[in-house]
């Protein structure tokens, strides 16, 4: 099955703005423009200076600086006066949280990630797919020491996370080489599967024991198991997973891990249907 994505054309800084001849779409360019500045506070709880801001987003001090003020006003974004520092404002979560509630999945989720991590005492996370990267919708966190790697509503490339891997594995070949294309493979630890063959070899893997494993492929010293979430459709809906340090998901546990992951993936299927029931 194909998914035809709408990916955001990224904006590459320019000579002078606030100078060239205003575009006959430039109510749309200050609109990108504007979403952009957005995602990108959203990257960094600490937020940033103007200077670094128009740094990253590539546009210049004068135009982000308008935007910023304008967004503002409408409290999607605000501003630390203590630190001269721009952070996402109130209005961005109010918006953000409508697709959170639209589906559900984070408030009928909770019991079952209580449940996960109290069956396993380690911290139960629950993720959906967006343009092609994973986002963390929310967490149960362990009670033992953990180092998250992944703030809730932080994304994650699929083929190097448990839970992207786990929804990888429900997907055609065809899907899963058109993913690769756009998105590359990236390595971010020396575990991290940076070859096509290797990952189809591990989605059969997946496919064969249910669930799926990070090994250390996103960040050395942490593991994550992970099975998905049906629709009503059979379609993959979310993904749930278990993550803790290496020192206490060890490999001997990664069976029994994903046997117990994949038991409550299989709960909270929310009404919906596993492939195999389905078919029967």
């Amino acid at each position: 099955m194909k998914r035809n994505v709408l990916r955001r054309k990224a904006i590459g800084p320019r000579s002078d703005p606030d100078h060239d001849p205003e575009p006959r779409d430039g109510g749309v360019q200050s609109v990108d423009r504007a979403l952009l500045i957005i995602e990108t506070l959203a990257e960094d709880d600490e937020g940033y200076r103007l200077s670094d801001l128009a740094v990253r987003t590539g546009l210049s001090t004068s135009t982000a600086h308008r935007l910023l003020t304008t967004l503002e006003r409408r409290r999607f974004v605000q501003f630390d006066r203590d630190g001269s520092k721009w952070h996402v404002g109130a209005q961005s979560f109010v918006v953000g949280s409508t697709f959170v509630r639209r589906r559900n999945f984070a408030t009928q989720a909770m019991p079952y990630l209580r449940k996960l991590r109290d069956q396993t005492r380690e911290t139960a996370n629950l993720a959906v797919v967006d343009d092609e990267s994973i986002i963390v919708l929310t967490r149960m966190e362990s009670r033992e020491i953990m180092r998250s790697l992944t703030k809730v509503g932080g994304r994650v490339a699929m083929v190097a996370s448990g839970v992207g891997k786990a929804v990888l594995a429900t997907y055609s070949d065809d899907d899963v080489n058109a993913i690769i294309r756009r998105q590359g493979m990236p390595r971010l630890t020396e575990k991290s599967i940076v070859r096509p063959g290797a990952l189809f070899r591990e989605l059969e893997t997946i496919r064969r024991q249910g669930y799926a494993v990070d090994d250390e492929e996103a960040r050395i010293g942490l593991r994550c198991v992970a099975a998905v979430v049906y629709s009503d459709s059979s379609e993959p809906l979310a993904a749930i997973s278990v993550s803790g340090m290496t020192s206490r998901v060890t490999a001997a546990r990664l069976p029994a891990l994903g046997q117990t992951v994949r038991e409550v993936a299989a709960e909270l299927t929310l009404g919906g249907v596993m492939p195999e029931a389905k078919s029967s």
